[in-house]
């Protein structure tokens, strides 16, 4: 890898700290496929389709597993003579 040192507005710099952690990569990882991305070779991310396919598969099953609403015993003022 080459080193590059670069210089970002403060909001850019915000963000990027943002994404990362919400990704869980460092801020380098998501400048290069950021770059990946914007220069065309864009398949960075592609290692986690899988991942997220996983996902979606185990959200589809949960949301088959509705359950029925029941009635409380409690009601909401309750919660205010504690």
């Amino acid at each position: 890898m080459i080193r590059k040192q670069v210089y970002l507005k403060l909001h850019h710099d915000v963000l990027l700290k943002k994404r990362a952690k919400a990704l869980g990569v460092t801020e380098a990882e998501l400048v290069r496929c950021a770059l990946e991305n914007f220069l065309g070779s864009g398949d960075s991310f592609k290692k986690d389709l899988k991942a997220w396919e996983a996902e979606k598969e185990f959200i589809t099953s949960r949301m088959k597993l509705a359950s029925k609403p029941q009635e409380r015993s409690w009601k909401r003022e309750d919660l205010y003579d504690r």
